[in-house]
């Protein structure tokens, strides 16, 4: 609830390692607990949950289902992203039915086992170069670099570990830099 009165519009569940079960009440609780704000909830990874649970939209990486997939079983009208890592993976994600892509991570990050590499400001700019579709940037992002992240040609940022402590007040700082 403190994201949301933050000012954050988009929040994604993300839990590698529970059972579907515990995801599904997770996910349900996030539901009725976001239901006061007018925000967009993007589940990861499980379409089948997305569904479930009538979320917004589900993001989806390399290793998981293809999008053409995903859009087969959430229809047109969920949202769809879908992690790329490199130029490659822009440019064959471009061609998708993906909503938006994620590229990172932009810089090192602690909140996955096996990262990718790091594709710096550079990598986002490049991917901004071969897309025309809203572009994400994930991975390592805060208050203290986010702007530059934006400069270098992304739409909007995904953040975990900066808005952790205090996060209302961290995404509405968050906002304020990015005004």
């Amino acid at each position: 609830m403190e994201l949301i009165f933050g000012g954050c519009t988009v929040l994604q569940y993300r839990n590698k390692n529970g059972s579907a079960g515990e995801m599904l009440r997770q996910a349900l609780a996030l539901k009725i607990m976001t239901a006061v704000g007018d925000v967009k909830l993007i589940m990861n990874d499980r379409a089948d949950l997305c569904l479930a649970v009538k979320f917004d939209g589900v993001h989806v990486g390399q290793e998981d289902l293809p999008p053409s997939s995903v859009r087969r079983i959430i229809g047109p009208d969920c949202w769809l992203g879908y992690s790329t890592h490199h130029p490659q993976q822009v440019s064959e994600g471009d061609q998708t039915s993906a909503d938006y892509l994620a590229i990172g991570p932009v810089f090192a990050t602690s909140n996955k086992d096996k990262p990718d590499p790091v594709v710096g400001l550079e990598g986002v700019h490049r991917a901004r170069q071969l897309t025309r579709k809203p572009l994400v940037a994930i991975g390592g992002i805060t208050r203290a670099n986010a702007a530059s992240v934006i400069e270098a040609g992304a739409d909007s940022v995904a953040m975990i570990s900066d808005l952790l402590r205090d996060p209302r007040k961290s995404a509405e700082e968050f906002f304020r830099i990015l005004r």
